[in-house]
């Protein structure tokens, strides 16, 4: 009987399918483990099935549908990224910019914002066409304040913060592995510490972790660090200070005093960390300038509170007097160059420039008294979010090198050509390993991947991600230590790095060499106290008695 080319080539191929061992092979790489900071660069094989690891050994002669030489490469844990603001990952589903770093899980609702209801967030994204890295979500405090409370100045009620906290447990049952706070933004900022230990106490008793944007990152930097840790204390939670940094000229140095309130602080059994952007620059609102009372009442991002203030002479100097003094000693570093406009709506044209190139623009002085006058005004048409350009490197390399800092990017999912975004966006990780692991040699490349892979993954509880091991989720990323390195700057954000060749999520190649993929094969991962509620059957209708 003859058989048709096709037929044999149809017949060969399934074949060797079916005598694959592996779906893919990784072979010749340089393999980092992610058990510890310690974990040596080891040269091994790693077989792929489905979407775990199942060998890890030298020289693995079994047959694998893809094989790829990683020959030259280092091979990673996927990134974990601690602090992502992922609010667009709906709309932004492939999430190539955290994809294209190497990130294959990101955790979302920091800063205390992001969805209460975490059940119907995860809901959509599970259910609607899949999204590209894995993604875990903490509850955050603003959000649930402004849903009972709304954006009152003031302590709860007692019936109030009990509702705070059902929503806090019900999140936490909902799969969040922890709270999240923003003291620095509305409403959290009008909370007191009481509010924050209560409800922190109830994710910390279901297993969660604290994350926080400290109420202050510049001149009451250290009493802001001092209340994380406090509450970390009395509400037996871990904590992670996020984004850890020193805001504005007159605290650059700082560093050295939060670092030891860490040291001292973990002397005494309290369980803080860390995490860090590799950038001397911030972003966030140009809020942030105008004092927290001033903009008391906003809903839905209508200023008419703001305004009504404005029109009262008194309170107008008062809010003129604060914005400048933020300005000289805070985010506004004392230079209105050092304000860069990322998003503006009412003027799109300044996306990329900086709050002096407005005011030049308008044939006026660049300086304090101007620069509070703008940010009014940018605050009354809407509001901007910008870049600021306040921090020192020292604190940025001395942050870093301690051992309990995490990498995590801050940044936005970003798509090329939409707004100006923080450079953070694209280049946080790749920043790190090639500014700071190979040409700074701030840290070691071991260093910093475990602060990328298994220390945070150690900090969420997780055992099958975060780690190359057999029985591990297969979520890796392959790196060129010669080349990698990010190409997204402060002037052109929208690049994608250089030097990661491959990225894998859950087994599948998201990134090759032939460019991205949008397989969508991430994740929901749910915290250590998610519930799954089975539906119970409709009880049968008894049997009708009929009469006799």
């Amino acid at each position: 009987m003859k058989i048709s080319a096709r037929l044999l080539t149809s017949l060969l191929l399934l074949t060797a399918i079916t005598r694959a061992d592996y779906d893919l092979l990784i072979k010749n790489g340089r393999v980092f483990t992610g058990a510890s900071v310690n974990a040596p660069l080891v040269t091994a094989d790693i077989g792929i099935t489905g979407d775990r690891i199942v060998a890890l050994a030298p020289h693995l002669t079994e047959p694998a549908q893809r094989t790829i030489n990683a020959a030259g490469l280092v091979v990673s844990p996927g990134f974990i990224d601690l602090h992502a603001h992922i609010e667009n990952l709906p709309e932004d589903r492939a999430a190539q910019s955290a994809l294209r770093q190497g990130v294959t899980l990101v955790l979302g609702n920091p800063d205390g914002g992001g969805p209460a209801d975490l059940k119907a967030l995860t809901t959509k994204l599970e259910t609607a066409g899949g999204f590209g890295p894995n993604a875990a979500y903490l509850i955050g405090h603003n959000s649930v304040r402004t849903q009972i409370m709304g954006m009152e100045n003031r302590a709860p009620t007692a019936d109030e913060l009990q509702a705070m906290a059902a929503l806090v447990a019900t999140a936490m049952g909902d799969g969040a592995f922890g709270l999240s706070t923003g003291l620095l933004y509305l409403p959290g900022t009008f909370s007191n510490f009481d509010e924050v230990v209560a409800l922190a106490k109830v994710a910390g008793r279901l297993g969660g972790i604290y994350t926080s944007h400290l109420r202050k990152e510049g001149l009451g930097l250290i009493d802001g660090v001092e209340e994380a840790i406090k509450i970390g204390e009395q509400a037996k939670i871990p904590v992670i200070l996020t984004h850890h940094k020193a805001v504005g000229t007159k605290m650059w140095g700082a560093s050295e005093k939060t670092l030891a309130l860490v040291d001292t602080a973990r002397a005494r059994g309290i369980d803080v960390m860390m995490d860090q952007y590799p950038y001397t620059a911030t972003s966030t609102s140009l809020r942030v300038l105008i004092p927290s009372w001033a903009v008391a009442g906003y809903a839905n991002g209508i200023s008419s509170h703001f305004a009504a203030r404005l029109k009262d002479p008194a309170q107008r100097a008062k809010i003129e007097g604060e914005i400048a003094f933020n300005i000289l000693n805070d985010r506004g570093g004392g230079d209105l160059s050092r304000i860069q406009f990322s998003r503006f709506g009412w003027k799109p044209e300044l996306a990329g420039k900086t709050m002096r190139d407005w005011a030049l623009a308008e044939d006026r002085e660049p300086t304090v008294p101007t620069g509070v006058d703008l940010v009014i005004q940018g605050e009354l048409h809407g509001g901007a979010t910008c870049i600021y350009h306040v921090l020192a490197e020292e604190d940025v390399e001395r942050i870093m090198r301690h051992p309990q800092t995490m990498i995590a990017s801050d940044g936005r999912l970003s798509q090329p050509g939409k707004d100006h975004p923080h450079p953070r966006a694209y280049g946080t990780f790749p920043r790190v390993l090639g500014e700071y692991v190979r040409e700074r040699k701030t840290i070691t490349l071991e260093q910093a991947l475990f602060k990328m892979t298994g220390q945070p993954a150690q900090r969420l509880g997780l055992t099958d991600r975060g780690f190359i091991a057999i029985g591990a989720f297969a979520d890796l990323v392959l790196l060129d230590p010669a080349t990698v390195a990010a190409k997204s700057t402060f002037e052109d954000p929208h690049h994608y790095p250089v030097g990661i060749p491959f990225v894998i999520v859950n087994g599948r190649l998201a990134y090759d060499e032939t460019g991205y993929h949008d397989i969508r094969a991430g994740r929901i991962l749910h915290g250590p106290s998610y519930t799954i509620v089975t539906p119970q059957p409709a009880a049968e209708a008894p049997e009708k008695i009929s009469d006799r």
